[in-house]
């Protein structure tokens, strides 16, 4: 076990929500629980009495009370959850009106707006109007394809305050994209902006939306919100209604939030969709809100002193978890642009202007200010910064060192794992515990997450596959469109019946810290060994002349082989010393077993959109066969790099 790279105060410790918890468990419980391990033991040995803990502790709003927490924690699917109970998602974010700001925002070419708890529930109250007014009611899909800025949380507000279901989609996106997501769920609203700012340009959504809106007979009504220009032409646009004109003029009724079961529709989210049609993932109201305001409140220590951004488009999980933090009372920051742009330090500088508390991010947006030498602390007053989030992939031990070392010492970095399935974390980050250089600090609360191997036996301090043993409220209700739950039996329990099996290679050691390697379907298998990607990254990603890599098995006889994209630095080439070096170090600090047979120069890695890389597209690519759904991908284009390669032939 590596010494820590960051431990809480005492003083840290006895302020946190967690402690607090432990106290409000311990009075209501009759218990004695004395840190975190007891108090995760607990959770998910009394799974029901914990998740009421958490009802009562975040003090859900509700107006019809539950009469049964769970029936069976062992079904899964199809556990039942606080059965009985009414209650409505955006009643619980809004439940604060004051003066506080709810959310500001920036856009890259925009100066800062802020919008208050009393603003947001004015705002809100006019876009739930409306929609009533245009016939939504609930269940009728209303859809965003809109930039990360205030109107799309009002939208979503709005919806989810008359019952509405809501899903959302990233302008970035192409239009195929946009439509394999939006045709199956047939929405009946969209909201669009007319357009979106990256990396200091401008770029027009009007077209792609004709586009869209040709394939899409089920949208009545175009919301169209300024943002590129002060008002676009939208003449072209069938049904297009400019936002302002939506909006009711004068005094507006206070909103009649309509109470819901707790497994009321609430979001439809996709999965990448990189090697299919995306599959659509229905969660729930109560779910998402109990898990969040789980993680949110003791996980992630925010209260309504705190200010908190995640770096995310409206196409990913993280902005629904970043939406919740409305339900603590806290202030969220939305940005929409490049983090890099007009440079290196701009999310820093964000950070020290807005006062900003917890600061969300990717793995990627670490690694690559590592790679370019950013030095914020140099730069930038982050007094108030007490969290760096990390997630979309492993952070590597590297990656530790440079935050320590380069943004802030006395910071608490947690890097979070989980998913869209889940719509939240498997493990996360812990305010009462220390950090160590590559571990997720901890399993999240009530959730009895395992790591077993392939016939199904528990595994501690061994690589395993990452499951959940018993239901928790935030798995999906249903797919969309899978009538007999098909589709969603085969996603996640085939492989251990009644388990979740997510599809990550992870290590748990016997302190309860986590490890993760990469997805179980892009592990390597030469010789029969299994590998994750994430161990090759770790130490290839080390060297100053790599600015990217991608790993993944090939298939050689009655074998695999290991094979080694490396994206190099600008002036550097791949000479016969370069590749003796990367393979020796990957030898000394991995097995002989990871080292790659061929190291292949590549000009470019393919990523999602949400910043993961896709090794799974390039191993089709290299096996020959058809990689579906390109414009699941940033960059597409970079997969023709993968085509035909001589020295794959070898």
């Amino acid at each position: 076990m590596n010494n820590p790279v960051w431990t809480p105060s005492q003083k840290q410790i006895d302020r946190s929500q967690m402690t607090k918890f432990i106290k409000y468990v311990n009075l209501s419980h009759h218990l004695s629980l004395k840190n975190y391990d007891d108090l995760y033991s607990w959770s998910i040995q009394d799974i029901p009495s914990f998740w009421e803990s958490v009802w009562e502790f975040c003090e859900v709003k509700y107006s019809t009370p539950y009469s049964e927490i769970v029936d069976d924690t062992s079904k899964m699917p199809g556990a039942k959850w606080f059965t009985g109970s009414q209650l409505n998602y955006a009643e619980n974010l809004l439940r604060f009106k004051d003066s506080k700001p709810a959310i500001i925002f920036k856009g890259e070419n925009q100066n800062p707006s802020i919008l208050t708890y009393h603003d947001l529930n004015e705002e809100v109250k006019k876009v739930a109007y409306a929609l009533r007014n245009m016939g939504i009611v609930k269940g009728d899909r209303v859809a965003g394809f809109i930039p990360n800025m205030p109107e799309a949380v009002i939208a979503m507000l709005g919806a989810a305050s008359i019952g509405a279901i809501w899903s959302s989609s990233s302008p970035d996106f192409g239009i195929k994209g946009v439509l394999d997501r939006f045709a199956q769920i047939e929405p009946k609203v969209l909201f669009a902006a007319d357009g979106y700012f990256y990396n200091g340009k401008r770029f027009n959504s009007l077209d792609k939306l004709e586009g869209i809106l040709k394939a899409l007979p089920s949208i009545e009504n175009v919301v169209i919100v300024p943002y590129t220009r002060h008002q676009a032409d939208i003449s072209s646009i069938q049904n297009g209604i400019h936002y302002k004109d939506f909006l009711p003029v004068g005094k507006v009724p206070e909103i009649i939030f309509e109470q819901l079961p707790f497994n009321h529709p609430l979001y439809i989210m996709y999965s990448s969709g990189t090697t299919g049609l995306p599959k659509s993932i229905v969660h729930g109201a109560g779910g998402t809100l109990i898990q969040h305001l789980k993680e949110l409140c003791l996980h992630t220590d925010l209260t309504r002193d705190d200010t908190i951004i995640y770096f995310t488009t409206c196409g990913w999980m993280m902005w629904n978890w970043l939406v919740s933090s409305l339900a603590i009372g806290a202030t969220i920051v939305l940005y929409d642009g490049s983090p890099f742009h007009p440079d290196s330090g701009a999310m820093w500088k964000m950070a020290q202007d807005f006062k900003i508390t917890v600061f969300g991010t990717s793995a990627k947006f670490i690694a690559s200010s590592q790679s370019i030498g950013e030095k914020p602390k140099e730069k930038y007053m982050l007094n108030e910064l007490k969290t760096i989030l990390s997630t979309g992939s492993p952070l590597i031990e590297e990656n530790y060192d440079f935050v320590y070392e380069n943004i802030k010492e006395d910071v608490q970095l947690s890097s979070i794992s989980g998913g869209t399935d889940i719509i939240s974390c498997f493990a996360l980050g812990n305010p009462i515990l220390p950090v160590h250089r590559g571990e997720l600090q901890c399993r999240g609360l009530g959730m009895d997450v395992q790591s077993f191997d392939s016939d199904g036996n528990l595994v501690i301090n061994k690589k395993g596959e990452l499951v959940c043993a018993s239901s928790f409220p935030s798995m999906p209700v249903y797919f969309w469109n899978d009538p007999d739950g098909t589709k969603y039996q085969q996603a996640y329990f085939n492989s251990y019946p009644g388990v979740w099996h997510h599809g990550d290679y992870i290590m748990i050691n016997n302190l309860g810290g986590i490890k993760i390697f990469g997805r179980s379907d892009a592990t390597l298998n030469p010789g029969g060994i299994r590998i994750g990607t994430a161990e090759i990254y770790r130490v290839v990603e080390n060297f100053s002349e790599v600015t990217d890599s991608l790993v993944v098995g090939q298939k050689w006889g009655d074998d695999e082989r290991v094979i080694l994209f490396v994206k190099l630095t600008e002036g550097t080439s791949l000479h016969n010393k370069f590749i003796q070096k990367i393979k020796k170090t990957i030898r000394s600090e991995c097995s002989p077993r990871h080292i790659p047979k061929k190291i292949i120069v590549i000009a470019d890695i393919p990523y999602t959109i949400n910043g993961k890389k896709v090794e799974i597209a390039v191993k089709k690519i290299i096996h020959g066969e058809d990689v579906p759904n390109r414009d699941a991908l940033a960059n597409p284009e970079s997969l023709k790099f993968y085509q035909n390669l001589p020295d794959l032939q070898t």
